[in-house]
């Protein structure tokens, strides 16, 4: 029985030349007798399946997420990162395909044994750079080899995103990724044979207005320990036990209940202007917009969450909590 299913308007066609002759039923059993080939390059053998090409796709797009939220807060600009492609290829083919010069991380991943590569090409690595020192973010400076200054800048970018790579690869493997070395030229980066094979995660980048790719190159040979946990079965099955699990809700939970934050009783306000409080000397008495019997507010943070009244509790001042401010609500909260 042949494996391809025909469709319903495939069936009638086919039908309908059977009808007028055009088509034997003896030449179709022909055809179906006749061995089906299918083209291989030795020089390419493809390691990873479709589904491990899957799996890694949803690995990074959660990467991705996750660099985005620590671009835009260390960078304080608008910066979008999504994952582009995930492809394999020959050792050989990433290097050509890179510009040079270009940033390119050498990472260790123990306890995988050997190296993979995070690399941002240098328009994006220049946008980085100038709003770390204080500019635009504008890639105004042709290609070039960074400085040491410069370098050192990307090496502490590099090694937080890969505490954002650490974090995702958790539910697969556990490994501790330490940047080693950094290269500009692509020729100067050896990690594998030429011609094995690797798989390319490409994700765009874009820093206020200028765009860019940043590629990371896991080799097979790292990734071969790990390969049968790279199926979306698998990655999907560990993802929802890690949110069922109790555990780490109390751990979680008790972690936010020694979470310090400021509580502050507000006695009032005042509107001066600066002459005025230029003026202002020992004695003088200002009158706030609070009367005696108004409630107090209390603030968590820098917003109102209670209402209370002033009092002492033995010698001490107190107060006490007399309503929930509406505007403290979770739902209403901004």
């Amino acid at each position: 029985m042949a494996d391809d299913v025909l469709s319903q308007s495939e069936i009638d066609k086919l039908l309908s030349a059977i009808s007028t002759g055009d088509v034997s039923a003896e030449e179709i059993k022909k055809e179906d007798e006749q061995k089906k080939v299918k083209v291989y390059d030795f020089k390419r053998p493809d390691k990873f399946s479709k589904d491990q090409i899957r799996t890694l796709y949803m690995l990074h797009e959660n990467f991705a997420r996750l660099l985005n939220t620590y671009l835009s807060t260390h960078l304080r600009t608008m910066v979008n990162v999504e994952v582009a492609s995930v492809e394999q290829l020959t050792y050989q083919e990433f290097i050509q395909s890179l510009t040079n010069p270009s940033v390119i991380g050498v990472v260790a991943v123990p306890p995988l044994k050997g190296n993979i590569i995070m690399e941002i090409n240098t328009g994006i690595s220049f946008s980085i750079i100038d709003r770390v020192l204080g500019g635009k973010g504008e890639n105004t400076i042709k290609p070039r080899v960074l400085t040491e200054i410069e370098i050192a800048i990307m090496r502490r970018v590099i090694d937080r995103a890969l505490d954002q790579l650490k974090e995702v690869w958790t539910n697969v493997v556990r490994f501790e990724p330490k940047l080693e070395a950094t290269e500009d030229n692509p020729q100067f980066v050896q990690i594998v044979p030429p011609s094995d094979m690797v798989v390319i995660i490409t994700l765009q980048m874009k820093v206020g207005d200028v765009e860019g790719f940043m590629n990371i190159c896991m080799p097979y040979l790292v990734l071969e320990p790990v390969m049968s946990k790279l199926t979306t079965t698998f990655w999907v099955a560990s993802s929802v036990s890690r949110e069922d699990n109790p555990e780490q809700v109390e751990v979680l939970k008790r972690r936010i209940e020694k979470t310090y934050v400021p509580f502050i009783v507000e006695l009032g306000e005042i509107n001066i202007s600066i002459r005025e409080f230029l003026t202002l000397g020992f004695g003088d008495v200002l009158q706030l917009d609070t009367k005696v019997k108004d409630e107090l507010r209390c603030k968590v943070g820098t917003h109102t969450k209670f209402y209370c009244r002033p009092g002492t509790s033995g010698k001490r001042s107190a107060v006490q909590i007399t309503r929930v401010a509406p505007e403290g609500d979770e739902d209403t909260d901004e």
